[in-house]
């Protein structure tokens, strides 16, 4: 008897259905959603079903061909063929150590053969890594900064969804070189360049929704920042961990997190202190606190009336006025949906679309989106149908799985206007969006 794939149900019933948000992915969604994805991107029409899904639940089918494994794990959100259960017990790896060299250079010049036939993961086992140099120096610091900051502002633009796995293969690198010879003197500062790149390596899995490996990333790169005594990193590692949590529905838990980086706030800048409190307010919006977070929202404005990045490190560079704005608007939006007024936090969102540029094109987005149902819920729902409509634009290009979250809320606030044909007609396109994803 096959063993039952328990990995794959559970991946499916955390996923959210696309027509009842509030309901978990049925077999039949789900197979809908593979079909979508592999015409969508690959042109090729394939017609899964319910009774597949359930073949591969039961473990009667445990290594589906490589279209449906693609499509699976970008609907589940998972990371790798082996986080979704599956497994070929009967493929022969082909290992081109094997392979006579003339062979192989025939076949490989003509394109057939060996090097034809062997599976792309075949070809990369077993390479040669990166060694480790004996020593580290200034140079391999700003190295390891340099590509923290590079996909850091690959994550602000695109999403997390694209450059995780390249990443992570950094940061197993940057982490090794924690084990080499140093001067005494860069200890601090290798651990708090390791710690930079492992929180842009946590966020993107946050962001991609790989919340396990988010949290255990987060927590690496807490014990760096704390090693190396920066406080500033610290803060900002803290920060990130409390939106993951407010944002996965513990509220609790992000407020304490905030707290425990306010411990000694004097230490902190004034940008830091402005973000902190931003998510305080926030953690407190989601708990129904209304007054402590007006209390909450107006301590981090009056931090970030004194804020200057130029006092700030380069991790704290994207924490401007649109960002400020779009922080406090989430804050507000939770407290303006139910009952209290929504004109601050539409005042918000409206100052971060218009301030984020082309570089921080996910906030951009996601604050357009939190607009949109701002006012469908609150508001005009036709104005609501345009502002929702120029935000599916932009979030095409993004690989972000808050931002699809929150397209998935957005429809669910204009349910009640489906009468207007601008407002189905905005439906549709997110329902489509979130298909095709």
């Amino acid at each position: 008897m096959p063993t039952a794939n328990d990995q794959l149900r559970q991946a499916r019933e955390r996923t959210a259905s696309p027509t009842q948000p509030d309901e978990c992915l049925s077999r039949q969604e789900l197979a809908d959603l593979v079909n979508a994805y592999v015409w969508h991107h690959h042109q090729r029409k394939v017609e899964l079903d319910a009774n597949y899904i359930g073949k591969l639940e039961r473990g009667a089918i445990r290594w589906p061909s490589a279209l449906y494994r693609e499509a699976l794990r970008v609907t589940l959100g998972a990371s790798s063929d082996a986080a979704l259960g599956f497994s070929n017990r009967r493929r022969s790896v082909v290992k081109l150590a094997t392979v006579d060299r003339k062979q192989f250079l025939r076949t490989a010049a003509l394109g057939v053969g060996t090097l034809a036939l062997a599976p792309v993961a075949a070809l990369l086992e077993g390479t040669q890594p990166t060694a480790a140099p004996a020593r580290v120096g200034q140079t391999e610091i700003e190295q390891i900064h340099t590509a923290a900051r590079v996909f850091a502002g690959w994550d602000h633009t695109y999403g997390g969804g694209l450059a995780r796995e390249a990443v992570l293969a950094q940061l197993r690198f940057s982490a090794d070189l924690l084990g080499a010879n140093y001067p005494a003197k860069l200890h601090g500062p290798l651990h708090s360049a390791v710690g930079y790149l492992a929180h842009t390596c946590a966020f993107m899995a946050f962001d991609a929704y790989a919340h396990d490996d988010a949290r255990r990333v987060f927590q690496f790169a807490l014990a760096c920042a704390e090693e190396a005594e920066d406080w500033h990193l610290r803060a900002k590692i803290l920060s990130s961990m409390a939106r993951q949590a407010i944002w996965i529905g513990k509220p609790d838990e992000g407020l304490t997190l905030t707290e425990h980086a306010l411990v000694r706030a004097d230490r902190l800048t004034a940008t830091e202190r402005a973000m902190l409190h931003t998510a305080h307010a926030r953690a407190l919006a989601k708990m129904g606190r209304v007054r402590e977070t007006l209390i909450a929202v107006g301590t981090a404005d009056d931090h970030f009336a004194h804020s200057n990045l130029a006092n700030d490190a380069s991790w704290m560079r994207y924490y401007d006025a649109a960002q400020h704005a779009g922080d406090t608007g989430h804050a507000l939006f939770d407290i303006a949906v139910h009952g209290r007024s929504p004109a601050e936090a539409t005042a918000r969102f409206s100052t971060a679309v218009a301030g984020h540029t082309a570089a921080y094109a996910r906030s951009r987005t996601i604050s357009q989106i939190k607009l949109a149902s701002l006012t469908m819920a609150t508001g005009d729902p036709r104005e609501a149908a345009v502002i929702g409509s120029v935000a599916l634009d932009a979030a095409g290009t993004i690989r972000s799985n808050r931002a699809v979250d929150d397209l998935r809320e957005l429809a669910r606030y204009s349910q009640r206007h489906r009468s207007i044909p601008a407002v189905e007609a905005l439906r549709h396109r997110i329902t489509t969006l979130v298909v095709a994803r």
